[in-house]
């Protein structure tokens, strides 16, 4: 069950992410953060109230409070790094956040089996590889490096502090709720700040319309994160945090994979090396 969810998490993360860096070329990143979330407390409201969720509502929420607050800066950065430079190597080193989930999960006691640790390993490597940042690649400029191991820490910090949250499914909705207000409260209150130094709110081109246009794609990015939040959420539940954070980290594959079919990025060597890699840790992690 851990191993089903984590990969829903991946695949989920990834297409997220993949949609989140398109629109970033042509929408500021904080509105494409604040509209996509926006979406989701939408719906999920929505779910808490359908579900009863609301009385689910105890201490534990101060932890969704926290990973709304980091999210919003994990997302920014990572958005603007992927604007910057190719998704390809952007993204795998943005997987490196599974760092901080993995460490919390060791020092509360987990302690994965021998073939579980090799899957660790193999997995991070593959996860390395899949963007294939190899010399003949495009330059990455060094702010969206730092951008990234900045998004990286962030994201494995949301990972962390989710999997704490509720204990319960009303109270996962829940829980995710609160994120996501706190995450609009937090990229709103940028965006405004943004705004009143000189920033862009909307594209300098086609402006509203073009916003508009992009709603089902924003609704996309900001569900499928929701999405991916809920599902590591069960993973880490069911089975151990060092397992479900490890499995979560391969979305950089299909955002490798969605690139490639889609922007026709080409997949070279090294990536498909890294793909194969991962696809076994995976079996490995699965079967521990």
């Amino acid at each position: 069950m851990t191993a089903l969810f984590a990969l829903a998490t991946s695949l989920l993360w990834g297409l997220a992410d993949f949609g989140g860096g398109l629109l970033t070329r042509r929408i500021p990143a904080l509105t494409v953060v604040v509209v996509s979330q926006a979406i989701a407390v939408v719906v999920l409201g929505a779910v808490v109230l359908a579900t009863g969720g609301l009385h689910e509502a105890g201490p534990e929420l101060w932890y969704a409070v926290a990973a709304g607050v980091v999210g919003p800066v994990a997302m920014l950065s990572f958005y603007r790094a992927l604007a910057l430079g190719p998704m390809g190597v952007v993204s795998p080193l943005g997987s490196l956040g599974v760092v901080v989930p993995v460490s919390v999960g060791l020092l509360l006691g987990e302690r994965p089996g021998l073939m579980q640790f090799a899957g660790i390993g193999v997995a991070v490597v593959g996860v390395l590889l899949a963007g294939g940042p190899e010399l003949r690649g495009a330059p990455v400029q060094r702010q969206s490096i730092l951008l990234t191991l900045l998004a990286a820490f962030g994201f494995g910090s949301v990972m962390a502090l989710i999997s704490e949250a509720s204990t319960t499914l009303t109270g996962l909705f829940l829980a995710l709720f609160v994120q996501r207000v706190t995450n609009v409260a937090v990229g709103g209150a940028a965006l405004f700040v943004s705004v009143r130094r000189g920033g862009r709110a909307l594209p300098e081109e086609g402006g509203m319309e073009v916003v508009r246009g992009s709603l089902p794609a924003l609704a996309f990015v900001g569900l499928a994160d929701v999405a991916a939040n809920g599902t590591y959420s069960i993973a880490a539940q069911y089975g151990p945090v060092t397992v479900a954070a490890v499995l979560a980290s391969l979305y950089p594959v299909v955002t490798a994979l969605a690139a490639r079919g889609v922007l026709k990025e080409r997949l070279r060597a090294v990536q498909a090396a890294g793909a194969g890699l991962s696809l076994i840790g995976t079996v490995l992690l699965a079967s521990g």
